[in-house]
């Protein structure tokens, strides 16, 4: 039987919270002017995921027991019926993908794509293993450069995304390095509308090294920061945040951020702005 993978799970998390603040005491918890300021900074790592997560999406439609050298044949095809404007070329079971390179249609997930992706098929039998590595792919919003391995298979509806990311978010130069082991499943409502997501990241930025862990955070594609679940960070000072996220209306979802007794909440905009509670 044909069996069509579309297992586009992209993910845009929320990974970045402490930057520049100054030197506090060990265990004293974060400011709100810290807790806004690293929420603000945030949308510049969450939004350089949910871009390699979308083109990633792009890359996941063939079928699964074929020859590596026919999905990436598959592949191609998908591509050019998806994003006219992209100059593909394919070696073995590798393809380049030039966004931009010819006129038409260059929009995918709501990112209007630009720069090289190359996606390798080296595995497609009882598992899938497809490469990624990003060159300067933009949406216009984010710069990346990086690498992701990405598995699945036929059986299993979940997906593994192990990436390496360089981004810099071109409105205020920030920029980040991050890297991430993270299992995803599609929402109820199926891939189209997002994915859940558990596992781990860690970034260095300019305030220094992070880890996070991932607990039952629901994503959809067109949003900035996570309509649910639970993010438990370690900021470079030794303390612990949790992040929790509630959606209040189709364009604004609600994050708090607990530090020991203190917490504060936010108002994250579809657009990416942050604004009290």
């Amino acid at each position: 039987m044909r069996n069509v993978v579309r297992a586009g799970l992209g993910g845009s998390l929320l990974i970045a919270l402490l930057s520049g603040c100054p030197k506090e005491k060990e265990g004293e918890p974060v400011t709100y002017s810290e807790a806004k300021q690293g929420l603000e900074e945030a949308s510049a790592s969450s939004q350089a995921a949910d871009l390699t997560g979308s083109s990633i999406e792009l890359s996941t439609s063939f079928t699964i027991g074929a020859a590596v050298k026919d999905a990436a044949t598959e592949l191609r095809t998908f591509i050019a019926s998806q994003l006219p404007c992209a100059d593909i070329t394919l070696a073995d079971a590798k393809l380049t993908v030039k966004y931009g390179a010819k006129p038409g249609n260059c929009t995918y997930h709501g990112h209007q794509f630009s720069g090289t992706h190359t996606i390798e098929v080296s595995r497609n039998d009882s598992e899938v293993h497809v490469d990624h590595t990003w060159t300067d792919l933009s949406n216009g919003i984010v710069k990346v450069t990086g690498t992701a391995n990405v598995t699945w298979s036929a059986k299993d509806v979940s997906r593994r995304v192990v990436h390496e990311l360089n981004w810099t978010r071109l409105r205020d130069g920030i920029q980040g390095t991050g890297k991430g082991d993270r299992t995803q499943r599609p929402l109820a409502g199926g891939i189209a509308e997002g994915f859940r997501v558990d596992g781990s990241r860690s970034w260095d930025g300019r305030a220094g090294h992070w880890d996070l862990a991932i607990s039952g955070v629901e994503m959809r594609w067109a949003d900035p920061v996570p309509q649910a679940g639970t993010y438990t960070l370690s900021t470079p000072k030794n303390k612990t945040l949790s992040l929790s996220f509630d959606r209040l209306d189709e364009n604004r979802i609600q994050v708090t951020l607990a530090s020991g007794e203190k917490s504060f909440k936010f108002v994250v905009a579809r657009a990416g702005d942050v604004t009290d509670a």
